[in-house]
């Protein structure tokens, strides 16, 4: 990451790719969301993957931001071979990495209420102390740090709790690189609703950590939440939100736009905010990754 940042100056990461898998025609609806296709259809994420470094991506994301442990339990999968489904989502991007000659490997870390699957993972509302979050992601943790990924993405993380619980397992694999993307609510606040500032300070001084920021996020919060972190964690950033549509659920449809043109447009703000890791978030594809690509140069 730190050679790739040092010739580019802005290393571009891929986009949705659940939603890249959407469009091939793939139910997502079960809990397991995309980390279903590990077993039942690895070449389609394989796939997913490659789209998005022919379209100019420097990174691809593994498909195991839903994946936990207890989660591969309640669809009657087994320890061992949860484990072996979380390695296989490295190496299948590693595979797309290699077709496509050049990239980086980041292993998906999604926070707690990702494996949930009850919508939590946008609140925050756990319960659950840092220790006790800690201990619940101890274990995928050592797996991927381990995984052969070159680093770890830690992914929509939404309350201070869990970043707590985070840097605690980064002190215990201080060789292992990672990046921090939270979850955003408005200009200045992740979705418990702790300011960024004090969330990002969690990761000053620790060098380990290539980049901290948000993801997951309407776009036109993007750049000064991510001028808060830069400013209070000393790191690069990282940006990479949603489209900018909104869900309706009463009309069951995304509404606004999603037009990739308008959304790589906006990636010039968030780099003059400070971020170095730029890419796109749910129903993102490798349209708005290769117009990124085209402004970052």
């Amino acid at each position: 990451m730190e050679a790739l940042l040092n010739d580019r100056g802005v290393v571009v990461l891929d986009g949705g790719l659940a939603t890249r898998l959407e469009e091939y025609g793939c139910d997502l609806s079960g809990e397991l969301w995309s980390a279903r296709l590990l077993a039942d259809a690895p070449e389609l994420v394989r796939r997913a993957h490659r789209d998005y470094f022919e379209a100019g991506a420097d990174v691809a994301v593994s498909a195991s931001y839903q994946a936990g442990f207890a989660a591969f339990a309640r669809q009657g999968i087994g320890r061992d071979e949860a484990a072996g489904l979380m390695l296989r989502s490295v190496r299948l991007a590693a595979q797309a990495r290699d077709e496509a000659g050049a990239g980086l490997v980041a292993a998906g870390i999604g926070p707690y209420g990702a494996a949930l699957a009850d919508g939590s993972e946008y609140t925050g509302d756990y319960g659950l102390d840092a220790r006790a979050l800690a201990e619940w992601h101890r274990e995928r943790w050592m797996l991927l740090a381990g995984s052969g990924a070159d680093l770890l993405a830690c992914e929509t993380v939404p309350s201070y709790q869990e970043a707590r619980a985070l840097a605690e397992l980064m002190r215990e694999t201080p060789e292992v690189p990672v990046w921090v993307s939270f979850s955003g609510r408005d200009d200045a606040h992740i979705s418990d609703g702790t300011p960024m500032a004090e969330c990002a300070a969690l990761f000053a001084g620790m060098e380990q950590v290539v980049a901290v920021g948000v993801n997951c996020t309407p776009p036109r919060h993007a750049a000064p939440l991510v001028a808060e972190a830069v400013a209070a964690s000393g790191r690069p950033g990282a940006a990479y939100p949603n489209s900018g549509e909104s869900w309706n659920p009463a009309a069951r449809a995304w509404t606004g736009s999603a037009d990739p043109e308008a959304f790589a447009a906006r990636a010039d703000a968030w780099r003059a905010a400070g971020a170095r890791l730029i890419g796109g978030c749910c129903r993102t594809g490798p349209g708005h990754i290769r117009r990124i690509r085209a402004h970052m140069g």
